[in-house]
């Protein structure tokens, strides 16, 4: 294999020259000429190209990888094709193996070619990869990313909502992913699960891509790392596994806490640290915690990761889920065809009710959308509660009305009997109203019933505080926060 001006090129042998049928060399050039169509440049040239045609112990033809980890992703990735075109194109029907360098020595098979090799086919010009582990980004028609890529296409720049809770950190990322100069190195984005670091981590690797196509980006979850080393160390393969990852212009590690106390893993992933940041390329994380409190973590890696820029990624207010809720009924319209919209009292309600997570705010629509497909624009308040109150969190502390009506009181600094009293001064009827939309949000108690509750009152008094609360809440940002604060300290 050759470089000749920032392209490779790979030259395949025409060896084992049959009676019959075309030299194997020949057979093997046939298809690579249509894997590399359907594979895409970055695939192919990473995985395929560097493999080499060599002949078995009984003469069989083996395709020998360079490392155990190449063998494993032609394998699991190609190899049912490759064996389909080799069929088509091979007439003497010779059985085609699988083997990296090291099985293939260990079998007793020669590495250098053979002597019976006599030709040379054309060789075969294959770009540049711009990453060994992400899918092309503009594969050929018809071809299919590997599954063991990790990127997810849905998660990029344009579907991230930014909002207060992490706009700083959706910031940081699209400059890494500039690649603009006076970056901090290494970067971290660290939050409790459903905040949104997958999807940032996913935009930056897409968007980096995309900014520099001849740049090498590698994106990998803890635990890819993690079997991916295992394995090179069993297949005695770790210095190809050291020269894949540090020849990355930018790595990528999700969920890098999964490595914490896994000592030779923690070792690798330092001086693989250590070594991209000395050589100027840029490495981005992501955790559930901040470095501080990853205490199991090797200390020396630990002090790197703080090393460079931190940022937290904060539970999403309450405009910000909203907006979430708003791209996610966009991104339904255009996959089931029709426009599905909510009313504004679902709209609140989905918002006020998962306000931890947004996977569980987008798998609560995804159930209302399933449940009522085109229909989902007409579901009244109760029918969604009634819909979702099977799949609300296990668990979960049940928090009643009398709950309410002590946080409220307290949080207002008043006594939870004003609230039950007919007083009216607005001083007592806003935090009473207030309490009784967090009621209606956080129980399944009928208007009738938390009227009865309050003091004997019906529920037309419920429904027109409720309905008070919601408009005023739009305007009044100090309500707004109260409510949010008067809930998470009842979710505990």
């Amino acid at each position: 294999m050759t470089t000749k001006g920032g392209v490779v090129t790979q030259e395949f042998s025409a060896a084992f020259s049959t009676v019959a049928g075309e030299p194997a060399g020949v057979v093997w050039n046939k298809v690579c000429v249509v894997l590399k169509r359907e594979l895409g440049d970055a695939a192919f040239g990473s995985w395929i190209a560097p493999a080499a045609l060599r002949e078995g112990q009984a003469g069989d033809v083996v395709v020998v990888t360079p490392t155990g980890i190449a063998r494993d992703w032609i394998r699991r990735s190609a190899w049912r094709r490759v064996s389909e075109l080799w069929a088509a194109n091979d007439p003497t029907a010779r059985r085609l193996d699988l083997k990296s360098r090291l099985e293939f020595e260990a079998a007793g098979g020669a590495v250098s070619a053979p002597a019976s090799y006599e030709a040379k086919a054309e060789p075969i010009e294959i770009v540049l990869p711009v990453s060994s582990d992400v899918p092309a980004l503009t594969p050929a028609a018809g071809a299919k990313a590997s599954p063991v890529q990790g990127l997810q296409e849905r998660f990029t720049f344009d579907t991230f909502v930014p909002g207060p809770a992490n706009e700083f950190a959706h910031a940081v990322a699209r400059r890494v992913a500039s690649w603009a100069d006076g970056h901090f190195n290494p970067v971290l984005f660290h939050g409790p699960y459903g905040f949104g670091k997958t999807h940032l981590l996913n935009a930056l690797a897409w968007e980096a891509m995309r900014q520099a196509p001849t740049k090498r980006v590698v994106y990998l979850t803890a635990e890819r790392f993690l079997s991916t080393f295992v394995r090179a160390v069993m297949d005695r393969q770790t210095a190809a596994f050291k020269e894949e990852l540090r020849g990355a212009d930018l790595l990528i590690i999700d969920d890098v806490h999964f490595i914490a106390g896994k000592q030779s893993s923690q070792e690798e992933l330092f001086h693989t640290l250590t070594a991209l940041v000395e050589d100027g390329r840029r490495v981005v994380f992501s955790s559930d915690r901040a470095p501080a409190a990853m205490t199991e973590m090797d200390a020396r890696l630990r002090s790197h990761l703080q090393a460079g820029l931190v940022c937290g990624l904060e539970p999403a207010d309450r405009a910000l889920r909203i907006g979430i809720l708003e791209r996610k009924l966009q991104a339904l319209s255009r996959q089931h065809g029709f426009d599905p919209t909510l009313r504004t009292e679902v709209m609140n309600f989905l918002a006020d009710r998962f306000t931890d997570s947004v996977r569980e705010l987008e798998g609560a629509l995804n159930t209302l959308s399933a449940r009522a497909g085109e229909g989902v624009s007409r579901l009244t308040l109760d029918e969604v509660q009634a819909i979702l109150r099977p799949h609300l969190r296990a668990g979960e502390k049940r928090i009643t009305i009398d709950d309410i009506q002590k946080a409220t009181a307290e949080h207002y600094g008043m006594k939870q009997a004003d609230l039950l009293s007919e007083r009216r001064n607005r001083a007592i009827a806003r935090p009473r109203q207030a309490a009784m939309w967090l009621a209606k949000q956080l129980t399944t108690r009928s208007l009738p019933d938390i009227g009865r509750r309050f003091g004997g009152r019906d529920h037309t008094t419920v429904l027109h505080a409720v309905r008070r609360i919601e408009a005023l809440r739009a305007e009044d940002p100090a309500l707004s926060q109260d409510l949010e604060t008067i809930t998470r300290k009842l979710r505990g």
